[in-house]
């Protein structure tokens, strides 16, 4: 399955209903990095300015699928996903136009990814595609490291097909530190329901889990 490739039916409908829902929608582009920022510092898979070096050094030895988000080295990127891929760390750049995140691909593949109101969102989208198919080819996407050479050399050799793309398998976030219960239930919950509000539950704890309403 490709990144272009849609969704099924029911996770477009719930991706929908969160952009139509969400109160950020008109925010300028300030506020809406300023809450893409809160939401990742939520996740405790957000390293901030780690270098790709040391993105490669705690990914190293990982599974496929492993990743994290730290930021962009270069100016005119915000944000990049690090992952372990069958051939080695890549560095996959997140790129924010008009508002809306998305990852950074070739040319002519650009207009075929989705775009989102936050990393998370993002994040979240791909990781579903990976539970739901055994691989998420991301064409063009990333193929590049952040210095604008190729890959790292662990990965440059053989991290892309024939057809030039980049194979992506979101499954496993690095923490920071170990996350704390109250999170992992709160991730666990939404991954079960999006219906928060109608949880038997004090309306603090619903609180808390609206707060941060991803499944990743």
């Amino acid at each position: 399955m490709t990144c272009q490739s849609s969704e099924p039916p029911d996770t477009i409908q719930q991706h929908e209903r969160r952009a139509d829902s969400d109160p950020r929608a008109g925010d300028s582009d300030e506020n809406r990095i300023a809450s893409a920022m809160k939401d990742l510092k939520n996740t405790g898979w957000y390293w901030g300015s780690l270098t790709a070096h040391e993105a490669k050094e705690i990914l190293h030895d990982s599974p496929e699928g492993t990743f994290l988000v730290r930021d962009s080295s270069q100016r005119d990127y915000l944000f990049t996903i690090s992952a372990m891929t069958s051939a080695g760390p890549t560095n996959l750049r997140i790129e924010f136009k008009d508002g809306k995140f998305k990852l950074d691909s070739v040319v002519l593949i650009k207009p075929k990814l989705r775009q989102f109101d936050s990393v998370v969102l993002l994040v979240e989208h791909y990781v579903q595609l990976s539970r739901n198919s055994s691989k998420a080819s991301v064409s063009g996407a990333g193929a590049k490291a952040e210095g604008g050479a190729a890959n790292p050399p662990a990965a440059s050799a053989s991290s892309t097909t024939p057809s030039g793309t980049v194979q992506l398998l979101l499954t496993k976030p690095v923490y920071t530190a170990a996350p704390a219960l109250q999170h992992l239930c709160r991730v666990s919950i939404n991954r079960s329901t999006r219906n928060v509000q109608d949880l038997p539950l004090p309306n603090r704890l619903k609180d808390y889990l609206t707060d941060y309403a991803y499944n990743v």
